[in-house]
C-alpha cells in the first residue's frame, strides 16, 4: 500500500464517529429492538447505528474495523519506521 492510500483510510478513519464501536445483535446480546451498533460508551456514548438489511457478521465485522483500523495503521506506520531506520544506503 502506498502512503498516500494509507493516508486516506487514516482521513476516512478519524473522520468517522469516535469508538469504541460495540454491536449489538437482537436475540443474541439483547432481547428486544433492534439490532444497532452502539457508538461510543459511558459519558461519551454517541448515536446508535441501525441497519435495515445486515447479516451479523457483516455487522460485527464493521463495529471490530472502526475500534482496530487505528491500531493497524499505527503498526503499518511503526514497522515502515523501523524498516526505513535500518535501511542502508550504498
Amino acid at each position: 500500500m502506498t502512503t498516500e492510500e494509507l493516508n486516506k483510510i487514516a482521513e476516512t478513519t478519524n473522520n468517522a464517529t469516535q469508538g469504541l464501536w460495540k454491536s449489538y445483535i437482537e436475540g443474541r446480546d439483547h432481547e428486544s429492538g433492534s439490532s444497532f451498533i452502539m457508538t461510543g460508551v459511558d459519558n461519551e456514548r454517541d448515536y446508535d447505528i441501525e441497519f435495515h438489511s445486515l447479516r451479523e457478521k457483516d455487522q460485527d465485522f464493521i463495529a471490530m474495523a472502526r475500534n482496530v483500523i487505528p491500531d493497524l495503521l499505527s503498526e503499518i506506520w511503526r514497522l515502515r519506521k523501523i524498516i526505513e531506520d535500518n535501511s542502508i544506503i550504498y
